[in-house]
């Protein structure tokens, strides 16, 4: 490939195959906090619904840090940016590591997920501009790093000593970040062309124009359906370990859960990389939308150990390709040089969608004593972003006079 047009090209691969790692190292900020829920509730004697504060804290600083770094990124470039917030999540880690108050932890917390952020919307934008036919495929590739990150620390912070506590593994990640991200930063080094970046804005343009909405449309409605889908994909991701915990079966149950339904979701995520190539973001979005509803449904019957370990695994298979499919479309609709901006944007609104989800559901379980209800909630709101992917797929049919929306 040529400098003005280097998609594709071995160049792209070997820039993904560093950011996958990267995004394996920085994500773990994301998935910290749901293993040891239940340690730091015992610790500080808090309830439930006060406990899963912490998840919420995460995800506000997560869905901030997906559209303010997403911004720094379009204008510094990922290196740079991804450097800082290496040292940004080590001192994180670290005060949170020595927290004496559930407020100083929910405080270091957010500071937790706005530095993680770096590792998901900003990275998997950047390594979109390096692709064209393949672009699903390396999104796919590029957000699995983020699943991959909870199996692998899940099962480490799992493993590690008895007589280590969380603040023990708290310590050890702030050392982990500070040294690993800043140099994998400089693999990322080399930025697109502008003669390549042109020629990425005048496809969206074209595709964005066959919708019938406008590109602010199509980013709101893209925010909303994000908020949808993820209210209702956070209620296995952050109380699979505390359901367990109720139901007698202990958190290393509900750990394996989690990990079970992660692998599923980093297969669901390449899945739907190469579905998204072959049908378009909006599609396979919908497809996955579907599937996530009906796999909320089944937790709802489940009640044994086999079914628990069933369902998650469903679950993950089902959901995993959703939240790269905004990307998808966001960079097949909308404009190439503010990628940053707007898949963080988008990216954000599904993170708020994650942190609302996963306060509600604890809420909902202090309620009723039960997470039956909760489960019930999280199929409504995933109607909501069935509805709107609807609403862009009959849309763009009218428009386009083809019976097909341009994939």
């Amino acid at each position: 490939m040529s400098d003005a047009h280097p998609f594709d090209g071995a160049y792209a691969w070997t820039r993904l195959a560093a950011t996958l790692l990267i995004a394996v190292v920085g994500n773990v900020g994301m998935w910290t906090y749901v293993t040891v829920l239940p340690e730091v509730a015992a610790e500080f004697g808090a309830g439930r619904g006060t406990a899963s504060l912490g998840f919420t804290a995460t995800m506000l600083g997560f869905a901030a840090g997906n559209l303010v770094i997403g911004r720094w990124v379009d204008r510094f470039g990922i290196t740079r940016v991804l450097a800082a917030m290496g040292l940004w999540l080590g001192l994180a880690f670290f005060v949170a590591a020595r927290a004496p108050t559930i407020e100083v932890l929910l405080a270091a917390q957010l500071a937790i997920g706005f530095g993680t952020a770096t590792s998901f919307g900003p990275l998997i934008a950047d390594v979109s501009q390096w692709f064209e036919r393949r672009r699903g495929v390396a999104v796919a590739i590029a957000a699995s790093g983020n699943y991959l990150s909870g199996t692998v620390w899940s099962q480490a912070l799992a493993h590690f000593p008895e007589t280590a506590d969380w603040r023990w593994g708290y310590g050890l990640l702030a050392w982990v970040l500070v040294l690993a991200l800043p140099p994998l930063a400089l693999a990322l080094r080399r930025r697109v062309s502008a003669a390549a970046m042109g020629h990425a804005e005048r496809q969206a343009g074209l595709r964005a124009g066959r919708t019938g909405f406008s590109p602010r449309q199509l980013q709101w409605m893209l925010g909303a359906a994000g908020i949808g889908c993820c209210v209702a994909m956070s209620m296995p991701q952050v109380h699979i370990v505390a359901l367990c915990v109720d139901l007698g079966y202990g958190p290393a149950a509900g750990t394996e859960m989690l990990t079970l339904m992660l692998l599923g979701g980093v297969a669901s995520r390449l899945v739907s990389g190469w579905l998204a190539d072959l049908l378009g973001g909006v599609r396979t979005l919908l497809l996955g939308s579907v599937l996530q509803a009906l796999a909320l449904a089944l937790y709802i019957p489940a009640g044994s150990l086999p079914s628990l370990y069933v369902v998650s695994l469903v679950f993950g298979l089902a959901q995993g390709g959703i939240v790269p499919s905004y990307a998808v479309i966001v960079r097949e609709y909308l404009p190439a040089r503010e990628a940053g901006a707007r898949v963080g944007f988008v990216i954000m609104m599904t993170i708020l969608g994650m942190a609302l989800g996963g306060w509600m559901s604890g809420a909902v379980y202090e309620a009723t004593g039960s997470y039956a209800l909760a489960f019930w909630n999280g199929i409504l709101w995933n109607g909501l972003n069935i509805a709107i992917m609807l609403a862009i797929l009959l849309r763009g049919r009218r428009q386009s006079g083809t019976g097909a929306l341009p994939a």
